[in-house]
Parts: structure tokens; C-alpha cells; sequence
């Protein structure tokens, strides 16, 4: 295993800013950036050895900054949505920046997905390290959070949060990154005929601005159903079904059956029949936002030398639900002084027999 650091850019504010490139006994790869703790790239072999990068990104760190698509990114202090940018804690209301129509998004527009990181090596692993303060974006308490990723000689990539604050608050990490197991930019092409498989038998319902409006209800006879694996291509443009009308596709978030807080459970299956390529998801998040980069097109330039398409790349977001802090019922993502929060997810990359 090794693991190369060198300057890729320096941030308007002087930062500078790493990139990290692990490379396993295979050739196999993972490429980094202290921006955003970002996965870059992803480079491992099809079902005839050849090497290909199946993350899309950007060529410079520069595209990275305030892009759209948040393309592998950590974005925080919570992930995806809480309405209206309120939430009451402990009897005291909190106000966001709003940065999504009405709600409040990925933490705001300047939240950690618009930092530079402290970086280092760690063995066969790079870790960022984060300090948030009381009040950014509108949150209490100054947290700090490291996001860790290992890679390993058979193409697993385990991705590891962990937040300590010093006073109570929300958390709710996710990494943003976008998948076509074609390839980056192959063929200009979507990820219509992946096939997707996931481990949920509920999804959580959305008004218009993708708020949960409450309880879960099943995916069963609808075309939210991945249970046993099928095509993404075949429903995603079936906008006579409201809930794919409202996110120009898939958009939800889906409970993970079987899941426990701390425990690894299996979320997900993606698969490319013309590249053999696979990637298994299991994590130790309740749940997982399906995102089929409905607005990826407009983008700066990637790595394959254009813009991307919408329907591009899947982002398949290990999280808590959205709108936690309002919703009571839902997981708790409330963090107080003396805990430490803690999320693994791992990606593990395969040749599909």
C-alpha cells in the first residue's frame, strides 16, 4: 500500500490544499482532497482488469468550490434537509441559513463541504480533521469531527465519522459522492441501466420541497421497489408517480432494514452489466438517500473533459433521516458533551461473477 500527499491548490483564504492518492498491491486507487475531505476519484479494475475511475469529480480543486452537485464531498453539520431552517433543542430555537428554497441544506451554504480540512496520513488511511464553531451556519456548540478513509488491498473503502462537541447540538455526516460504474464521463451516458438492489422495504414520503411529511410507508408496488434488484432506468422518468415528479427522478430516503446504531448492516448493491463492475454498500446509518443526479448537468468541467449530464452519476447518501431535529419520532441526531458520534460506511468494490 502507499499513499502519495502533495499541494493540489491553495483556497482563496490562503489554505492550502491537499490531495491524496492510495494506491493498493493492484494498482487500485482512491484519490482525496483535503477540500470538502472529498473522494476525487475511484479507480479499480472491469471484468476484463482494466482500471477506470468511477467517481465523478473535477480535474481542479478550484471546480470543487461551492459546486452544485456537493460531487464527493462531506457535507455538514447535517445533511440533506431541515425545514424551513428551524429546530428546537432542548427548548431553544435555532435558525439556519436557508440555502434550498425555504429549508435549510447540507448544512448551508458555507458549511463543511466549503472547508479546508486538516489532513494527514494514518497508516494506510488519511484522515480531516474539522473544527465547527458555535454558531456556524447557525448551529450551538463548537464541534470538531474527523472523517477517515481506509482503503484496502481487496478495494474496500471504509469511510469512519466520529464528532465530540461541548455542547448540545444536531449532527448528521454524509459523504456526497457520485458513482456510474461505467466509468466517469463514459460515453456522455447515464446510470439508467445500472441495476440497483437495496436492503429497504419503507421509503420516507416528501411534500414538494422533499421535507418527510411524517411516518414511512412501503415501497412495495411502487416504483421506489429495489428490493430484488432491477434497472434504475426502468421507473426514473415516471412522473405520473408523484414522488419521482417532485425530484425530476429519485430523490428518497430509504429506511435500511434490519439496522441497528453501531452495526454494520448491508444498504446497498449497484451494479454495471457491461463493465462486471460492483460496489456493496453496508453501514452503520439508519438509512440511505437514493440521488440519481438529477441536477448534476451544468456542472464545471469533470474529469473526462466536459460537463456532466443529469443522470450522470448515483449518489447513494448513508445518513439519519432528513428533518430529524423536528421529527421526534425519527433516529435521534442529537449529540451532547461527553458523547462522541460515530458512523461507518463501507464501499466495497468487486468484479460482479
Amino acid at each position: 500500500m502507499e499513499i502519495k500527499k502533495e499541494l493540489w491548490a491553495v483556497a482563496p483564504n490562503g489554505q492550502d490544499i491537499y490531495k491524496y492518492t492510495i494506491t493498493n498491491g493492484q494498482g487500485a486507487s482512491v484519490v482525496l482532497s483535503s477540500y470538502g475531505a472529498a473522494i476525487v476519484s475511484v479507480n479499480v479494475p472491469d471484468k476484463d482488469g482494466v482500471l477506470g475511475d468511477v467517481v465523478l469529480g473535477y480535474p481542479k480543486a478550484e471546480s470543487y468550490y461551492g459546486d452544485g452537485p456537493f460531487s464527493g464531498k462531506v457535507p455538514g453539520r447535517f445533511a440533506n434537509r431541515i425545514a424551513k431552517g428551524k429546530f428546537t433543542l432542548d427548548g431553544k430555537e435555532y435558525t439556519l441559513n436557508i440555502n434550498n428554497g425555504e429549508n435549510h441544506l447540507h448544512g448551508g451554504p458555507t458549511g463543511y463541504a466549503e472547508r479546508v480540512w486538516d489532513s494527514q496520513i494514518d497508516g494506510f488511511a488519511v484522515e480531516f480533521k474539522y473544527f465547527s464553531p458555535d454558531g456556524e451556519e447557525g448551529y450551538p456548540g463548537n464541534l470538531t469531527v474527523v472523517t477517515r478513509y481506509e482503503w484496502s488491498e481487496d478495494n474496500k473503502l471504509t469511510m469512519t465519522f466520529k464528532g465530540e462537541c461541548d455542547a448540545a447540538t444536531v449532527v448528521n455526516l454524509v459523504n456526497h459522492v457520485y458513482f456510474n460504474l461505467e466509468g466517469e464521463g463514459a460515453g456522455e451516458g447515464n446510470i439508467f441501466d445500472h441495476m440497483l438492489k437495496l436492503n429497504c422495504s419503507e421509503f420516507l414520503p416528501t411534500d414538494t420541497g422533499l421535507i418527510p411529511l411524517g411516518a414511512p410507508a412501503p415501497v412495495a408496488g411502487t416504483p421506489l421497489d429495489f428490493q430484488n434488484g432491477r434497472r434504475i432506468g426502468d421507473d426514473i422518468l415516471n412522473f405520473d408517480f408523484e414522488p419521482l415528479k417532485i425530484g425530476k427522478g429519485y430523490d428518497h430516503c430509504f429506511l435500511i432494514d434490519g439496522a441497528q446504531p453501531g452495526q454494520l448492516q448491508d444498504a446497498a448493491t449497484l451494479w454495471s452489466e457491461k463493465t462486471g463492475r460492483q460496489l456493496d454498500i453496508a453501514t452503520t446509518q439508519p438509512a440511505i438517500q437514493i440521488y440519481t443526479g438529477n441536477y448534476v448537468g451544468g456542472s464545471p468541467e469533470g474529469k473526462c473533459g466536459r460537463s456532466y449530464n443529469d443522470y450522470e452519476g448515483i449518489a447513494m447518501e448513508t445518513q439519519h433521516f432528513p428533518d430529524s431535529p423536528n421529527q421526534p419520532e425519527y433516529p435521534s441526531t442529537v449529540l451532547r458533551p461527553g458523547e462522541v458520534y460515530q458512523e461507518t460506511t463501507v464501499y466495497a468494490f468487486s468484479v460482479k461473477k
